[in-house]
Order: structure tokens, then sequence, then C-alpha cells
């Protein structure tokens, strides 16, 4: 399991390699037709910051061999807001004294057939982390109600093991997403500080259970705020050469969530500018470049329109974080979302800079059974 090698040491290392990283270094790496891992820490040093142009450049190049001018498009749905786990971050943390929901069968269906209807084939469903609320039989009945009208159904619900994740995998879910939030253990303990997601490791070692399941697409990220941006980005490298390694049949993504604004008093301890993260989407589109990268609506939709062509391959549109959030449901949300428009207004935007945008482009149908 990757939880037993991973290495703290060195990527704290890598992290300190990368700030020492001279200018003639990042020249020699930038001439590379093809790069590998070991030149992500040229790439995301302090000097290579300065020729982010040229970072860019190379990124929109590959993207473009790569995927085309295609853009895919899905929409996040919430089941529940429902959560046994104290984390300082987030909404749906227990601490919060609010009124919870968890989705019906028949508020799961009018949810939905109402994004089926704007035009979204590929749909996330999202839950607070409860097991009681949200065992894996409610939502392999919400799969079940959900895949006839959506050619692709993903998944970002609290760790399962290989069987439950193969029960959802059968009911009709093809990508799972789980976010490590910080790859910083300390870091890690001190924000999670109540229920089954306390456990590091667990978390950790859950993807690859999701991987030897089955799952067609697995999404991994860390959400940036949490810790150094440069050891969060160097140990999802090393989390994602494992699992390519091991689990080569899969499809991988990675996306590069950054805290917004929450209920409760919490700021991010280590704020990541727009800059760093635009070099952060190039730099991994060069070293990975056949990997999704997905761009979320928590950021605002001026930098969402000015980094769409760098290296994205995945958008969401029309999000909303509250579970019957885009029926008449008035449930406590787990972030703000920052990109508020609508799924027509976003098609536009991509065509204006020459993008393809692309409801469908998988439908389980075509996996071997």
């Amino acid at each position: 399991m990757f939880s037993q090698q991973f290495n703290h040491n060195l990527i704290k290392n890598t992290v300190s390699q990368s700030l020492l990283t001279s200018e003639t270094d990042v020249n020699k790496c930038l001439n590379k037709t093809q790069f590998s891992s070991q030149d992500l820490s040229i790439l995301l040093s302090p000097n290579a910051e300065k020729q982010l142009e040229t970072l860019a450049q190379k990124s929109v190049s590959i993207t473009r061999q790569r995927f085309g001018n295609t853009m895919q498009l899905f929409i996040p749905m919430y089941l529940s807001n429902e959560c046994f786990n104290t984390c300082t971050y987030c909404g749906f943390s227990l601490e919060y004294k609010y009124k919870r929901k968890t989705l019906n069968k028949d508020e799961i269906k009018q949810e939905a057939e109402l994004l089926a209807q704007k035009g979204f084939k590929h749909i996330l469903l999202l839950t607070g982390e409860s097991p009681k609320h949200v065992s894996t039989p409610y939502l392999e009945e919400a799969i079940q109600i959900i895949t006839p009208l959506f050619s692709s159904v993903g998944i970002e619900v609290q760790p399962l093991e290989q069987h439950d994740y193969q029960t959802l995998i059968k009911a009709g879910a093809d990508k799972l997403t789980l976010y490590q939030e910080t790859y910083h253990k300390e870091s890690y303990l001190k924000y999670h500080t109540f229920g089954l997601k306390r456990n590091f490791n667990n978390r950790l070692d859950a993807v690859e259970k999701g991987a030897k399941a089955g799952f067609y697409q697995i999404n991994i990220g860390a959400l940036l705020g949490l810790y150094d941006w440069r050891y969060e980005a160097f140990a999802m490298a090393n989390h994602l050469d494992y699992l390519m390694k091991t689990f080569w049949r899969v499809k991988y993504a990675i996306s590069f969530p950054r805290i917004q604004d929450m209920i409760g008093t919490f700021h991010e301890p280590y704020p990541i500018s727009d800059k760093h993260l635009t070099q952060l989407i190039t730099a991994f589109r060069l070293v990975y470049p056949d990997l999704g990268i997905t761009l979320s609506t928590r950021e605002p939709k001026e930098l969402r329109d000015n980094i769409v062509t760098l290296g994205i391959t995945t958008m969401s549109a029309e999000s909303n974080t509250s579970p019957a959030g885009y029926t008449d449901g008035h449930y406590e949300e787990q972030f703000q979302i920052n990109d508020t428009r609508s799924l027509k207004s976003i098609i536009s935007m991509l065509k204006n800079k020459n993008l393809d945008p692309v409801t469908k482009d998988w439908d389980m149908s075509l996996m071997p059974h």
C-alpha cells in the first residue's frame, strides 16, 4: 500500500532542492522535448516562476496535441451534508449545529432529472462523510437512480473498502474522486480533529482500493492552502507515480482546489497565489502529458477564463455545494462557489477561446463486461 512507502523526509528534501534550483537548471530543463517526474522540482522552482510564459506556451502545445481543443464539462450533485467528522476548514464539519439533509429517492431523481435537462451528461455525486446516512446501500441506490440519465457517474464520498467500490461500480459508477486534503501528516491531524477521517493512512490507501475495484478513472488532489503548495505538489506527484506504475490500466486525473470561504472563522494558513497555481497546472501538464486536470468553480470566473487554455481538460459548471441545491433546497453548503455562470455562459466562453465544449465523451456501455 502507498502509505507504507510514503516518505515525508524525501518530499521535504525535494522542496529544499526546488527552492535552490538555479536559472541555468531551469533553462536546461525547459529546452527538453520530454519531461519526467524528476523535472517537477525544477519546473516548480522560484526561478522557473520567472519563465511562466514559456511554461504556459509549452503546456498549451502539449494539451492541444494530447487532447485536441476539447473541454469536458461536468456538474457536481450533493446527496447529503451529513458528516460525522470535525474538519476545521469544512462547512459540513460536525461542530456546526444546523439542520442536516440527506436526499431521499424522489429528491435524488428530481435533482438529477433537472441537471440532465440542462444538458449535462457527466455528473459527480458528493456527500459528507456519514456512514450511517450515506452507507454503501444508499449510494448504490442513488447511482442506480441516476445512471440512466447520464453517460458517466463519478463519486466523491468517504473512503470505502474495495468490495464497496465494486458494488458502486456494478451500480453504474465509473469515476472515483478522493482528495487527501493535505499530504502533510502533522497538518492533516491538526485540521481533522475528530472522526474516521482522522485516519491519514486509511484515506491515503483508499484510492488504490478503488483502483483494484476497477474504476475507469481516478481523480486525486490536495486542498491547497492547508500546507505549503510545493510540498503538496511533490507528494501528489509521488502518489501519482505510484498509482500509474501499480495500476496502469486506470485513467488518472488531478485537481488543485484552493480553499474558499467557509462558514466559521477558518482562514487558510498557506495561501497560494494565482501565479503559483498557474505554475502548478502548467508544470504538471509538462510532466504528465496525458493526465486529466480539473478546474473548479471555487475559482473566480476571471481566473478560470485566463487559465482554461493552459492545460485544463475538465471544468465544472453551474456548481452548487448543498443537497437539493439545484431544485428547492436551502440547506447549508460545503463552501462558496465563485464562478456562478450557467452552462450556456461557460460554453460561450470556451467557444470564444476556440475550445470545443464536450458534455459527453465517454459512456459506461463502452466498458468491457
